[in-house]
């Protein structure tokens, strides 16, 4: 303590104007759809962040990657579903809650639903707890009447546990349904369109007709983002990737495309393909009763992709689903979704079929060890240390990126490997960087 400032006058007054992003982080980094812009704005704390973040910033402009993860910060999280008006009640909500206490899965309110609400949104949104993923309104669990509903955050289990347990053993025992339509969805076209991929992606190009998990990297051979390639006519592919990473990676799959000259159309279509997918050991036979498609195993492998009609909606299905299940996935057009999910309920009554939501999908790919961008593998990771090493084709005869610095890496040997550990606790999950 100093006494003479008791004596001391106020003489100056400078108000510095900081500018807030909707969830008051910053925006850092290269944006999505204007070459070669970069951003380093919405800093809620003003000029202390300046050293760190000139220095983040210009480490990647002259590496040509990130020197660390900070996709909290990425500017592509928003959209245009990010209006004024939306902006400006998140940074009134944002400012007003800087200094709780946050909690995991943590839910805030304000600004929604955005737009962007898919096809069953109005049938789901009484029945469920619902999550913000990208603008998205997406259930997270389901009620039940017996259930203690709404959103009640906690540093321990909470009013979700029990009903999420439920849509597990409904996935695991009979078949359920859930929303997946918050997925990015790209399309890519052109008479370059195999080669472009094979020099993007480390996995090999699916033939037409099938599909596969590739991914990604950056020169240092980390993660930059995982995909599933569909191959659906001999020069067009549909990418899809997780909600919160639609806008992040379509920049970098538009940046290569331009800087290497190829002759190739994307398409950014999420908004317009929604999707829904069907999961557990029924749910071969709810939708067998929904399309005159054989669907049986010697006809629609796994990993096989193909057009067909359920209830006369034109769609693309693909077996496939995060859940580790037998289940596929159902991209449609977003204004057929009501009409397909209500075809699909009423044909499953007879097996039990029920909703599930994103927790349970969560639980259900944690237990099959089936990886997530954003958690068990980023910026920060190399495929290899994250158990990815099936879907890294090192002898392929294009020279991906990554590629050199991955073969490197292998001849020098792994420092780190992740694994998976199951933990005992009362009444604790050991998530979401709870532990």
């Amino acid at each position: 303590a100093l006494p003479i400032l008791k004596e001391a006058d106020i003489t100056n007054i400078v108000s510095g104007p900081i500018t807030y992003s909707p969830d008051i982080l910053p925006m850092v980094g290269p944006h999505q759809g204007v070459r070669n812009y970069w951003v380093a704005v919405g800093f809620g704390y003003g000029i202390i962040h300046a050293g760190g973040i000139g220095k983040f910033l210009s480490d990647w402009i002259i590496d040509g990657e990130p020197p660390f993860d900070l996709i909290e910060l990425d500017p592509n999280r928003y959209g245009k579903w990010t209006t004024a008006r939306y902006t400006a009640t998140k940074a009134r909500e944002s400012y007003g809650l800087n200094n709780i206490v946050g909690h995991p899965k943590e839910e805030r309110f304000a600004g929604r639903p955005t737009e962007r609400v898919s096809g069953v949104y109005n049938l789901l949104k009484s029945k469920c707890s619902m999550g913000f993923h990208a603008g998205w309104e997406q259930p997270h669990w389901f009620y039940k009447p017996e259930d203690d509903i709404g959103y009640k955050p906690s540093f321990r289990r909470t009013n979700w546990f029990e009903p999420v347990g439920r849509e597990y053993k409904q996935v695991m025992e009979k078949v359920g349904v859930i929303d997946l339509t918050p997925f990015g969805k790209i399309t890519v076209r052109g008479k370059d369109s195999i080669t472009f991929l094979d020099h993007l992606l480390a996995n090999v190009i699916p033939k037409v007709g099938f599909t596969n998990i590739s991914h990604m990297l950056t020169p240092r051979g980390r993660v930059y983002a995982e995909l599933t390639v569909s191959h659906l006519t001999p020069e067009e592919f549909l990418l899809v990737t997780g909600s919160g990473s639609e806008l992040h990676d379509l920049r970098m799959i538009e940046e290569v495309a331009v800087t290497r000259g190829y002759d190739v159309e994307i398409a950014n279509v999420t908004d317009e393909i929604a999707v829904l997918g069907v999961a557990g050991p029924l749910a071969r036979n709810v939708l067998q009763r929904l399309t005159h498609e054989d669907l049986s195993d010697a006809n629609f492998k796994f990993l096989q992709s193909k057009k067909i009609k359920l209830s006369d909606i034109l769609l693309t299905a693909i077996r496939i689903s995060y859940t580790g299940e037998l289940g596929w996935e159902l991209y449609h057009r977003r204004q057929d979704s009501e009409a397909l999910y209500s075809a699909i309920m009423e044909a499953g009554k007879e097996d039990g079929i029920d909703n599930f939501g994103t927790y349970a999908m969560n639980v259900l790919r944690l237990e099959k060890a089936f990886r997530g961008w954003g958690a068990e593998m980023n910026c920060d990771t190399n495929p290899l240390e994250a158990g990815l090493g099936y879907f890294i084709k090192l002898n392929k005869a294009a020279d991906f990126t990554g590629r050199r610095a991955l073969v490197q890496a292998k001849e020098q040997g792994l420092k780190r490997r992740l694994v998976y550990l199951t933990l005992e606790t009362d009444n604790v999950e050991p998530e979401d960087r709870k532990s």
